[in-house]
């Protein structure tokens, strides 16, 4: 072989290898286009959805209480009440392994949409929950259940989708403020849920006054309506293109990738030309002996550790509160309606709704834009160990303080003060940083099951704060509430120190930060 054919064939792979690190660099260096917003909007439909379905079981609840509680208490017992609000979250915890792990091992694209068929089919389901036989072993709650675990399964598949999705198509500089605009969804959806169920109840307040009855038909309107977004938002599920990063690092495809690049960054489109010919190149596998390999190194390990505990940590707590707003202002008594009979349940359906819109505009909402314009400025890391630690501090002075802050009227203004703003720290902290993180610091084939499995010990976490709240009569009726908020407190501490583990990731690209070396990364075959 001459000296020429001999440099030719040395130079091949570093060629291949200089193809993918331009192609990539193109999307890191891109303008922000109307592609990207549209896939922050294709992404964040269904974070609304989610949501909405997740969130409007606060007040649902509620609403069942009256329809299928004792008529001396008109609430759900406590193992109906534990297993409508725990369902979803177990649900959601198999779904972001389940879809996780299928997103690395058959495509971004592949799976998009059947997550959001499920979150549609099951949502509508419940909206039409009824008994079975008369006396049968089977009614309305435990149907409920049953269809709120299967929508928790969609739900759980949009977190790790979404996540690598916007991660992987997004700019380097604004990587951030995508997937904080993507997860900002979750702040109108439980808004929205709130803004129907009141417009439902005022709309149904003669029916409401008259006959009691008709609280079944508000629970269930405020739940169907759940699956509209979702439909609307399907078709463009559907349709998205394929991440260049899979095709090129798991598929192998690179020049498939490089022509998608362009395609994408110039019509938002790609197409596969199914006669092409395809020139795979070597390329490290997602397989369970290379995951293993992978995050069997401290430095790896570490990182999933941070971002597994950190969301486990901040979900006990932020679960712990957003299911259970309508239980805890009913602990504290705070603006009880004084009526009777019919006008107290409409009362305090009214009421329901509208603190839970307080408690979503007042520090929800807020929170996450402020998230969105620091995000990349400031960074996920300090944005993060600035929340846990004001977080810490709040949910500390609200246990040890709890008593003083239910002495009087003023006082339990303040406590509703101090939640708006453990609310409003949740999402410019670690509710948005939790999310955004292992979406960024993980290799392209391992990138969808470690943002699952870190997203499912986050609802892990949610079912844990669902469990503990179960002990909040011990001593007496709800006097553990304190205790609990407590609690909350001690994780919030530990997930300053989860954070320590985590790397910062603003101004880095995703395969700086994969802590694998790039040259020679793949290779001709």
């Amino acid at each position: 072989m001459s000296t020429s054919l001999v440099s030719a064939a040395e130079s091949y792979p570093l060629t291949i290898n200089s193809r993918r690190r331009a192609a990539l660099q193109e999307i890191d260096i891109a303008p922000f286009t109307w592609f990207h917003a549209r896939v922050c909007l294709v992404a964040g439909i269904g974070f609304f959805t989610d949501a909405y379905d997740i969130f409007a079981i606060n007040i649902a609840s509620v609403m069942l209480g009256y329809v299928y509680g004792p008529q001396d208490t008109h609430q759900l017992n406590t193992k109906q009440n534990l297993g409508i609000k725990v369902a979803t979250p177990i649900g959601t915890l198999l779904g972001q392994l389940v879809f996780g792990w299928l997103a690395d091992r058959v495509g971004r694209k592949r799976m998009y949409g059947i997550e959001l068929m499920i979150i549609i089919v099951a949502t509508f389901a419940q909206s039409l929950s009824g008994s079975g036989r008369r006396g049968g072993p089977v009614g309305t709650i435990g149907v409920l259940i049953v269809w709120r675990f299967l929508m928790g399964i969609g739900i759980g598949g949009d977190y790790p989708l979404s996540a690598v999705i916007s991660s992987e198509f997004a700019p380097m500089r604004v990587r951030g403020r995508m997937m904080a605009a993507v997860f900002s969804s979750q702040g109108w959806g439980a808004f929205v849920a709130a803004l129907v169920a009141l417009i439902t109840v005022a709309a149904y307040h003669e029916s409401i006054l008259a006959n009691p009855a008709h609280v079944d038909d508000v629970w269930r309107i405020l739940i169907g309506l759940g699956c509209v977004p979702g439909c609307i938002g399907l078709y463009y599920r559907l349709t998205i293109p394929e991440t260049p990063r899979f095709t090129m690092d798991i598929e192998r495809n690179v020049q498939q990738a490089s022509d998608d690049i362009r395609n994408v960054l110039t019509t938002g489109t790609s197409t596969v030309d199914p006669d092409a010919p395809i020139c795979r190149v070597n390329a490290p596998k997602a397989t369970w002996a290379d995951f293993r390999a992978y995050f069997g190194q401290w430095k790896n390990g570490k990182v999933l550790l941070g971002t597994a505990w950190s969301w486990f940590a901040l979900d006990i707590a932020f679960y712990g509160l957003g299911l259970n707003n309508s239980v805890l202002l009913n602990v504290i008594d705070f603006d009880t309606p004084s009526s009777t009979g019919s006008h107290l349940i409409y009362n305090t359906l009214l009421d329901t709704c509208i603190n839970n819109l307080i408690f979503s505009a007042g520090g929800l909402l807020p929170g996450y834009y402020f998230a969105f314009l620091f995000i990349d400025s400031w960074g996920r890391k300090p944005i993060q160990l600035m929340g846990f630690t004001i977080l810490a501090i709040l949910f500390i002075v609200l246990g040890f303080g709890y008593d003083k802050l239910n002495a009087t009227d003023a006082a339990k203004r303040g406590f509703i003060v101090l939640v708006c703003f453990a609310n409003f720290f949740q999402n410019f902290g670690p509710n948005t940083t939790t999310f955004t993180v292992p979406g960024e610091v993980f290799p392209t084939r391992h990138r969808s099951t470690a943002h699952g499995i870190s997203a499912a010990s986050g609802k892990f976490g949610a079912v844990v704060a669902q469990v503990v709240l179960i002990a909040r009569d011990v001593g007496g009726p709800n006097r553990f509430i304190k205790h609990i908020l407590e609690i909350f407190a001690f994780f919030m501490l530990t997930g300053i120190l989860s954070t320590l583990l985590i790397p910062e990731t603003k101004g880095l690209s995703l395969e700086e930060l994969s802590n694998e070396k790039q040259e020679g990364f793949i290779r001709s075959n």
